[in-house]
């Protein structure tokens, strides 16, 4: 068989694919054809977390969202939701659609889930003690991509912590969660 033959037939191949909506995983990219869902990584945790591992779900529905309209729902799950004082690395996981974000704030005096939200649909993030989102890394980013995680270790103080997501709108539509170091 001539090169272009080989060339067609992979082609080929890939059409046939694409109409079926096959996941492929070439090394550690795995990519949905179907264009449901962007390309993902897999396997981008951290090597050796420090402290107490606190994994933490990002999630929606999918969809667009609207400032106030809570048009989807949206969610942050951290798994415990209380540890001891000291070195707390968060591992968030983005299972949603859309790209996501941790940040992790003191709770405002007035409880969980009551931050301004300005007109761009964000909080003011000047209090955050530090964040997860980057794509398959350390620290702050452009964002956390669907299917792939980041992670952030901190040391915490005992006290009431809001974790939170602040990609526009997402805070205001209940993005955020109550989180506690004893």
């Amino acid at each position: 068989m001539t090169k272009r033959g080989a060339g067609l037939l992979v082609i080929i191949g890939a059409v046939g694919l694409l109409s079926l909506g096959t996941v492929v995983v070439l090394g550690n990219v795995q990519a949905r054809l179907d264009g449901a869902q962007r390309p993902t990584l897999a396997n981008c945790a951290p090597s050796h977390p420090q402290g107490a591992v606190v994994n933490v779900n990002l999630t929606d529905r999918g969809g667009m969202m609207m400032g106030g309209g809570n048009l989807m729902m949206v969610s942050v799950v951290a798994s415990p939701d209380s540890v001891p004082s000291g070195t707390v690395t968060f591992i968030a996981t983005n299972t949603g659609t859309l790209n996501h974000e941790l940040l992790v704030l003191p709770a405002p005096a007035d409880g969980v889930g009551t931050r301004v939200v300005g007109s761009d649909g964000k909080i003011d993030e000047a209090g955050s003690l530090g964040e997860a989102s980057t794509s398959c890394g350390r620290g702050a980013g452009k964002g956390i991509s669907p299917g792939t995680t980041s992670w952030v270790t901190l040391h915490l103080a005992p006290g009431n912590y809001e974790l939170l997501c602040d990609e526009p709108w997402h805070y205001a539509n209940g993005m955020f969660t109550a989180f506690s170091v004893r």
